[in-house]
């Protein structure tokens, strides 16, 4: 079922032209992504599809009644709604219903929630019910009183998001969805979409997301679209692959242009039908032969600052900020070329961290003791504090107009954007008219430029596009200095380190060896050892104290009676549901749907059963 059509759907802004006469289609239950260079109109195609923006000429049409839901890079919520109201800001019935609920439960109100708790029943939404809490408290939106106009942008961000898993649509669409939510938050967001039904059309840089969750890409380049039926690494195959061939047409083109060229000079200016149809196909065979295919490259031999025997020496490091705790007698002894990523949720102190390493903030107790030849290359979060009236080329000319290389050579600050994907015909560009990822790609070019031989690198990667993050990699990767990157690209962070520092909150940090996959594999490990004896530490986690225990309400109650009479069914359908997937004699699509089911139930189970201790306690 065809869910959105476009034909030859065309945009431009003045005499600049983002994409022409695009056709594509998306079908029910695709999962696509949209992937191009920054600048190059991914959002403004998205705005286009949806009728925030009008093209220049095109149609766009989406099946009658279908549910859609958009998330934009930039959240729009009313900045005086409550966080719980802002989510649920929707007209569906139940939706509205769960809000009632959830207020009631905020306000203990017990004899509102029996008329809910009926009604709720009625409606068939403790699905959805259990799918709000659930979304809530993955992205961490706990304050649900308190006012959007008072979170701050990475908090906006995921009440946003929350608010497009939430609105039970058949079509999602979504800019930048992985943006300002930690680790533990992109892998549950690349689960959920991989296991839903839902029809997807994203625009994200997360290579990793690309590669668990899209069967579909688009690639935006050259003012048209280029479809790939499959995952990223099926992308990456492909594009080479067309690029060879557009390589060997092009120098092909090439060997005809020049002979047909010399043809050209020899004719005199008259010329009979045959030879103008000549010249005609001349014509076209010259735009051919001068393509140019963008090479990704960025080689920067930089001749930097030997680095001596001490780098960077902690010694019994603390800090706090009243009563929470960044770091607590933490000493390490920093080694050359050390290649250290930096993992932890938002507020744990990873940020503070970097600032007491360069000096920007003191610690309370200990000493940090900065090696003689370190010098330092900060690339932060922070906006670039440059005049947006500043042409590109002088943003480089102020911090230098050569930059030294090995071997006494040097270059100058026009090949050098050149070398970082700033052709040409952009260096007079005015910042203001840079897109956000341009931007950042010019603020890292100064950071490099300054030579530094101690690079940190905080969230590199957003708002860099998939190709820049590429180039930035391979001069990373030839980069002779010490490097510390603090990232949410999972992607990048493999390549680039080869341990971690795992900010665990309470100022403490665990050293870790291998890059975050590594990380990632064991922690899971540890998380499944420890569902192996589910009992013993619920008990442990929820038994209250014996002054502190409480008698169950009447809500509870009913649950608790509930949950013993489904326990037994989930665990008798989990039975049969094993017996048949052992049994050999089920189709492929037989297996991912009872193997999908298992799933399920296997956490439901879970669910249960922790739930049932802990009311147990109260009875």
């Amino acid at each position: 079922m065809n869910f959105l059509s476009v034909e030859q759907l065309t945009k431009s802004y003045g005499e600049r032209l983002l994409f022409s006469e695009l056709t594509f289609g998306i079908e029910h239950g695709q999962k696509v992504a949209i992937v191009a260079k920054n600048g190059a109109g991914k959002s403004t195609l998205l705005r286009c599809l949806l009728g925030l923006e009008p093209p220049d000429s095109g149609t766009v049409t989406f099946r009658k009644e279908l549910r859609i839901a958009f998330m934009e890079q930039t959240e729009d919520l009313n900045p005086e709604l409550s966080v719980l109201d802002a989510v649920l800001d929707h007209d569906l019935p139940e939706i509205k219903l769960i809000k009632a609920y959830t207020d009631a439960l905020l306000a203990n109100d017990e004899a509102r929630l029996g008329d809910l708790y009926q009604a709720l029943t009625e409606h068939q939404a403790w699905d959805l019910e259990v799918k709000v809490q659930q979304i809530l408290s993955v992205l961490k939106l706990s304050g649900l009183t308190q006012k959007v106009g008072e979170l701050s942008g990475g908090q906006k961000k995921r009440v946003a998001l929350a608010k497009v898993l939430l609105s039970e649509a058949e079509f999602l669409i979504l800019d930048e969805p992985t943006n300002h939510l930690d680790l533990d938050m992109i892998e549950w967001l690349e689960q959920y979409l991989s296991a839903s039904q839902l029809t997807l059309l994203m625009v994200t840089h997360d290579r990793y997301f690309l590669e668990v969750v899209c069967d579909t890409i688009l690639e935006l380049a050259d003012q048209t679209i280029y479809r790939y039926k499959g995952n990223f690494s099926y992308y990456l195959e492909k594009k080479a692959e067309r690029e060879e061939q557009l390589q060997s047409t092009i120098e092909k083109a090439k060997n005809t242009f020049r002979k047909e060229l010399d043809w050209i000079r020899r004719q005199p200016k008259a010329r009979g039908t045959k030879q103008k149809a000549r010249v005609d196909a001349f014509s076209d065979l010259k735009k051919v032969a001068t393509q140019r295919l963008d090479e990704d490259e960025l080689e920067l031999p930089i001749k930097m600052e030997r680095l001596g025997t001490k780098i960077v020496e902690f010694h019994k490091v603390s800090k706090s900020f009243g009563a929470r705790v960044m770091l607590d007698d933490f000493s390490y002894h920093f080694q050359r070329q050390e290649r250290l990523g930096i993992v932890g949720n938002n507020g744990t102190g990873k940020t503070t961290f970097l600032k007491m390493l360069t000096g920007e903030a003191l610690p309370d107790k200990g000493k940090i003791v900065i090696g003689e030849t370190i010098v330092f290359g900060y690339y932060s979060q922070d906006l670039m504090e440059v005049d947006p009236d500043m042409k590109v080329i002088d943003v480089v000319r102020e911090v230098a107009e050569f930059i030294p290389l090995e071997k006494g050579r040097q270059l100058s600050a026009a090949q050098l954007l050149e070398r970082f994907l700033f052709p040409r015909d952009m260096h007079y560009h005015f910042v203001h008219k840079l897109s956000g990822g341009e931007r950042r790609r010019l603020k890292l070019l100064r950071v490099l430029m300054l030579n530094p031989n101690f690079l940190i690198l905080d969230e590199p990667t957003n708002d860099l596009d998939i190709f820049a993050m590429s180039v930035l990699e391979e001069y990373l990767r030839l980069f002779q200095g010490s490097l510390i990157v603090v990232s949410h690209d999972r992607y990048f962070m493999d390549k680039m380190v080869d341990h971690l520092f795992v900010f665990q909150g309470e100022g403490r940090i665990k050293d870790i060896t291998g890059n975050y996959h590594s990380y990632r594999s064991s922690l899971q490990q540890t998380q499944r050892e420890q569902k192996q004896h589910p009992k013993s530490e619920a008990k442990s986690e929820v038994a209250p104290s014996p002054e502190k225990r409480r008698k169950m309400s009447f809500k509870e109650k009913q649950e608790f009676e509930q949950i013993e009479k489904d326990l037994p069914l989930l665990e008798k359908e989990k039975e049969i549901l094993s017996e048949a997937l052992s049994s050999g004699n089920l189709t492929n699509e037989e297996l991912i749907q009872k193997g999908e089911r298992l799933g399920e139930l296997v956490n439901q189970i879970e669910e249960f059963t922790l739930r049932w201790l802990e009311l147990s306690e109260l009875v």
